[in-house]
């Protein structure tokens, strides 16, 4: 049990240190938009589909870059992406069209210096280790970017709690836009 309360203790502290500000401006900023559109690499694009699915759920226009169903962006849309060691070319490449079209960039990130916070219009850190520093004294219990990636999943949940509330959004209306093909 030891190794599960490392975890645990782990995903507190990141919470300790998140800026609770930052979250609420991030809800903001999705629940103003037209269109929101996610994209994530490995696995933070597993945790940014889950956040997709929730916002789904709470009957806001949302998509997964790559879906085929994913609809063409512009003003009044978001492009929210995940870059936790600061920047991957897909999601530079991604911003990079997003804001060509009019859209606003939000980058969820470990890095707040990274290359993609740089060219966000609003960024969101989550002070957890990543691969870009998963090496030395003091790394997470958990492997490589996995303190990250779980904060993430309980950071977004969070969000669709903080947007069902601001939103007006049962949870009754949440689990009738539940697919029923399960």
């Amino acid at each position: 049990m030891k190794l599960y309360d490392q975890a645990l203790a782990e995903l507190g502290a990141v919470f300790e240190r998140i800026d609770e500000q930052a979250v609420d401006d991030a809800v903001a900023v999705i629940a103003g938009a037209r269109r929101i559109v996610l994209y994530g690499v490995g696995r933070e694009g597993l945790q940014i589909k889950g956040f997709a699915m929730r916002l789904h759920h709470l009957g806001l226009e949302a998509a997964v870059v790559g879906d085929m169903t994913t609809p063409p962006v512009g003003e009044g849309d978001l492009l929210i992406v995940s870059a936790g060691p600061g920047s991957f070319s897909t999601v530079l490449g991604l911003m990079g069209e997003a804001k060509a079209a009019g859209a606003k960039t939000l980058v969820v990130t470990a890095q707040p210096n990274g290359e993609a916070a740089k060219r966000a219009d609003h960024m969101l850190t989550i002070p957890a280790q990543t691969m870009a520093d998963d090496v030395g004294t003091g790394v997470s219990v958990l492997p490589m970017g996995s303190l990250y990636e779980g904060a993430q999943y309980i950071l977004f949940e969070v969000m669709v709690l903080k947007l069902r509330e601001r939103l007006g959004i049962s949870a009754e209306a949440m689990r009738a836009n539940h697919t029923n093909l399960e």
